[in-house]
């Protein structure tokens, strides 16, 4: 074999490529530290060039329509945050929702309702979840590890909503509560909307009495009807 194609095949192998444009080497499980770093890096240095410092977050079903109450009412809560949200706790806040349909739609819809800007936090997913189109265009970030973008959801947040929801609600709501209870997270106002819903799914005077979590431990949150209750408790919380 001559020489050009000895240095064909140099050129050829994997071995040669610039490690920054190795796709197979970037997704090995020895650099998957630095994709942590990047999916974070990302996200935050879009959020530190937009002056995002606070932010108020909506957790909810991606699974309701506009025509359910819900719906209906986290887009009054987006709405409210809009327009009211320029100084809480002597500070501007802006909407922050996962990025997809449903609930998340609704409050970034609010939010575009009032005309401000809201962040939408979107995941990678097998079947793709699409943003939705209320979101600032330029806030609105992809993730793929949900650990990180849980980390984005708590580390601005001024406060945390959530409506009614499913698996992906309940792991990011029950996240924060236990990093609350754990003071791995500065206290916040965490409020759940719809009574029927949170009593009849979670029975936590049971776990009081069971022993599993402390009476002090339910004051972490508080429980409300609607939209206008949800936004008095959290402007409450911080006079």
């Amino acid at each position: 074999m001559n020489t050009k194609e000895l240095i064909k095949d140099i050129i050829k192998s994997p071995t040669y490529q610039i490690a920054a444009k190795d796709s197979e080497f970037l997704n090995s499980d020895e650099t998957r530290a630095m994709r942590l770093e990047l999916d974070y890096l990302k996200a935050e240095l879009g959020m530190e060039e937009h002056n995002i410092n606070h932010t108020i977050v909506v957790f909810g079903s991606a699974r309701v329509d506009e025509n359910n109450p819900s719906y209906k009412d986290a887009r009054e809560f987006g709405k409210l945050v809009g327009l009211h949200g320029k100084k809480l706790d002597g500070c501007p806040v802006t909407l922050m929702t996962g990025g997809g349909p449903g609930i998340m739609e609704a409050a970034n819809r609010g939010a575009y309702d009032a005309g401000a800007k809201s962040i939408g936090l979107n995941i990678n997913l097998p079947k793709e979840q699409y943003p939705n189109p209320y979101i600032t265009p330029k806030l609105c970030f992809l993730f793929h590890y949900f650990a990180i973008r849980k980390l984005h959801f708590a580390q601005r947040a001024k406060a945390l909503v959530a409506y009614p929801g499913g698996f992906g609600t309940l792991d990011e709501l029950f996240e924060v509560l236990t990093l609350i209870e754990t003071k791995k997270m500065q206290k916040i106002p965490v409020v759940l909307v719809s009574s029927a819903y949170w009593k009849r799914l979670v029975d936590f005077d049971f776990l009081v009495e069971e022993g599993y979590i402390s009476r002090a431990d339910i004051e972490i949150f508080k429980i409300v009807e609607n939209a206008n209750e949800a936004w008095q408790y959290i402007v409450d919380w911080y006079l």
